[in-house]
């Protein structure tokens, strides 16, 4: 079995960063490494060193603050399952965002009924707002990159309440551009500590994932995919009985920066403030942050 593993990281090198035929080692220079990475790349691609430290932290932070605010929770979910339908029709067999929105939202325990009523009023079958796609770009304290995807209907108030944000926890917002450079967007499937990580190794593998980032600080993993085939991996696992924690298409920087004491919390702030917005529907950043940042 290692044997097909490198053989499969081999192919994956080759198309995601046109190296060539490269050994382990050389793998781990790969782009996106830093000093202070250390998860392990099960497949040795060097893929995962965008993960960086693991987000384990992060992850259950974000899951219980939104476990403590369903209501806004599922009207951000009907926004995305509105506009996924608006843009690519209402079939989720044929519309991979639809389908990524309607799992999201049946994992969050919304009904089959709230979102086949968004879908209809996004396709004209009920009456529905139109929502505009906006993605602001700022810096954190500490360096940290920040990305604010939003859906409105009123960009004036938006815009007025991400630079808001930015500005009462001592960051910057700034222009297009200024910081999406550094990210890439892919599919993240997240297992808890304890998992077992030979089957999902092995089912990742058969399925065409790009990556299993284990991370030997807290032992929770992570199969990185290419977005589009996001779903089919994710759906692939969980046939196996390896349903993930948390499963998402995603944006990682191709390197985290770390940060901690003070600077660390007021990152967490803004980060939770801006996720918090009623028209804000992800956040991403590069900041490496410990269950300190969250004290």
């Amino acid at each position: 079995m290692h044997g097909i593993r490198h053989g499969i990281a081999v192919a994956r090198v080759e198309r995601h960063h046109g190296e060539g035929m490269i050994g382990r080692q050389q793998a781990r220079q790969i782009p996106g490494t830093h000093p202070g990475y250390n998860a392990r790349s099960v497949f040795q691609t060097g893929i995962g060193c965008m993960a960086g430290h693991s987000k384990w932290a992060n992850i259950q932070h974000r899951k219980n603050a939104q476990d403590a605010k369903r209501g806004k929770v599922f009207t951000k979910l009907i926004r995305e399952i509105s506009v996924a339908a608006r843009g690519g029709g209402g079939d989720a067999a044929s519309n991979p965002r639809l389908r990524t929105a309607i799992d999201k939202a049946l994992s969050a325990n919304m009904t089959r009924d709230v979102v086949e009523r968004a879908i209809k009023k996004a396709t004209g079958g009920l009456e529905g707002v139109n929502y505009e796609e906006l993605r602001y770009e700022g810096y954190a304290p500490g360096g940290v990159a920040v990305i604010v995807d939003c859906l409105t209907d009123n960009k004036v108030r938006t815009v007025a309440d991400v630079r808001h944000a930015f500005s009462k926890f001592g960051g910057n917002l700034g222009t297009d551009g200024s910081v999406a450079f550094m990210f890439k967007k892919l599919g993240v499937i997240s297992y808890a500590p304890g998992a077992d990580e030979g089957r999902i190794t092995d089912v990742a593998i058969e399925a065409n994932a790009d990556d299993v980032v284990v991370f030997p600080e807290d032992g929770s993993i992570e199969v990185l995919t290419a977005g589009e085939s996001f779903n089919d991996v994710k759906a692939a696992l969980e046939a196996a009985g390896l349903v993930p924690d948390q499963a998402e298409v995603s944006y990682r920087a191709d390197n985290d920066i770390a940060v901690s004491g003070e600077i660390a919390q007021q990152v967490a702030k803004l980060l939770d403030w801006l996720e918090d917005l009623d028209d804000v529907q992800n956040v991403y950043s590069n900041a490496a942050l410990g269950e300190d940042a969250y004290q």
